[in-house]
């Protein structure tokens, strides 16, 4: 199968989207069946993609002290979430934990801070530990740290960075539910800027905050709209402290029509499942492979996720291959068999007592 290599800094997909909004609308009310959905979904995920699955690790860099009040975050101003609040680490922390990232077999190295933007000094700071990171490490790096000028994006653009991560959450009409310190439009114009300077676009979304199935199918087409080369889907997990007033129920299989929804109107896009996988997917993770082509390992935020080895061991359970970039290091691809000759016995549930 020959498989595209898309470039991120000038993605510009003319590839339509393989479904309209009525279509997405079925999928999402089960209209249509989950198994011609995962079908459908799977001819773009494996005509650009393959067999491959990106693996991405974060890096939470600060912690809290955050003057938003985005309402799903356990950093929200006023959250009482009970997370440990931390200022900005030190560059040197930074790429050590870039160091340990690749050699767990990260495909990037994703940068995440608290706060609405950040200022200069900041940026200064960031680029250089974007620029070491990209020179001593060979490694791609994205950053999230908010709404950003075009000063600030230019800087971050000369010093290396590959992508720049700025969700968009929801859709508009539903923004002023889940924040009120910004607006929508402010998202917009921070990818816009971004955009602009050449660096690759990350945005997705949060479901589960209360949102129509109008909304979910809304914000898919403004990422299309966007040119978005790279989209994680986070399932919302209700950390203490949160502000979402009427969370969704969200099923395993609700999950998948999402991540499929997502996949066919963004055919040629990455698609991430990403925060809230091991709870909210439960037992149909591997199946999220189907669609998606990319996850998060080692956890997200400030929750923790299934480590790498289990990651990686999922992946190729299910026919797929874990990619790595510019990775040299040894990754445990497979887990000991539990009915291995060492370890059958002690899975019998009636064995002979002692002496008999």
């Amino acid at each position: 199968m020959q498989v595209q290599t898309i470039d991120s800094s000038s993605f510009q997909s003319k590839i339509p989207s393989y479904i309209n909004e009525s279509d997405a609308l079925a999928i999402l009310s089960g209209k249509i069946s989950l198994l011609e959905t995962v079908i459908s979904a799977n001819k773009p995920r494996e005509e650009f993609f393959g067999k491959k699955v990106r693996i991405h690790i974060l890096d939470n860099i600060k912690n809290g002290h955050c003057p938003e009040d985005c309402g799903y975050c356990a950093q929200r101003k006023n959250g009482d979430s009970g997370i440990q609040e931390y200022s900005t680490k030190q560059p040197e922390e930074i790429f050590e934990n870039a160091r340990k990232a690749k050699e767990s077999g990260a495909y990037r190295f994703c940068m995440v801070t608290a706060g609405t933007g950040p200022n200069k000094n900041s940026i200064a700071s960031l680029s250089s530990t974007i620029k070491r990171i990209s020179e001593e490490l060979g490694m791609k790096v994205c950053l999230s740290a908010g709404i950003l000028d075009i000063e600030k994006a230019q800087a971050l653009k000369e010093a290396g960075l590959d992508r720049y991560n700025h969700n968009l959450n929801t859709s508009e009409s539903h923004y002023g539910e889940i924040c009120t310190t910004h607006t929508f439009s402010d998202r917009i114009n921070t990818l816009k800027v971004i955009n602009k300077v050449g660096v690759g676009l990350c945005s997705g979304v949060i479901v589960g905050m209360g949102e129509s199935h109008e909304d979910i199918v809304n914000v898919a087409f403004k990422l299309k709209e966007l040119k978005v080369i790279s989209i994680p889907i986070n399932f919302f997990i209700e950390v203490a402290g949160h502000a979402i007033k009427n969370p969704n129920t969200l099923t395993p299989e609700f999950c998948i029509r999402i991540l499929s929804v997502f996949r066919l109107i963004n055919p040629d896009s990455e698609i991430r499942v990403a925060a809230g996988r091991e709870g909210h997917l439960r037992t149909l993770q591997s199946m999220s492979l189907m669609v998606a082509n990319s996850l998060f390992a080692s956890g997200y935020l400030n929750i923790k996720g299934s480590d790498i080895n289990q990651t990686i061991q999922m992946i190729n359970d299910c026919g797929y291959e874990a990619e790595f970039d510019n990775y040299e290091g040894n990754i445990i691809h497979e887990q000991a068999n539990i009915y291995s000759s060492d370890n059958i016995k002690n899975l019998y549930k009636y064995k002979k007592s002692e002496g008999s």
